[in-house]
């Protein structure tokens, strides 16, 4: 199943700062899969849910507190 997010999510990637368009589900036995295109160069990159991280929000006080 592929999920077209409206909005975006941003997040932290190993490529840097992105912006979730889609999440792919393949089932119980598998991670979910994040298409992301990067903030600074618009690349387009899959990535499974362990390789990525919420961006932090200070208005919705997320991931704020080191």
């Amino acid at each position: 199943m592929i999920i077209q997010l409206d909005p975006t999510i941003p997040m932290d990637t190993p490529k840097g700062p992105a912006k979730a368009h889609f999440m792919i589900d393949y089932g119980q036995e598998h991670h979910l899969l994040w298409v992301c295109f990067t903030d600074a160069t618009g690349e387009c990159w899959t990535w499974p849910n362990p390789k990525i991280k919420l961006q932090a929000n200070v208005s919705m006080d997320q991931r704020t507190k080191q």
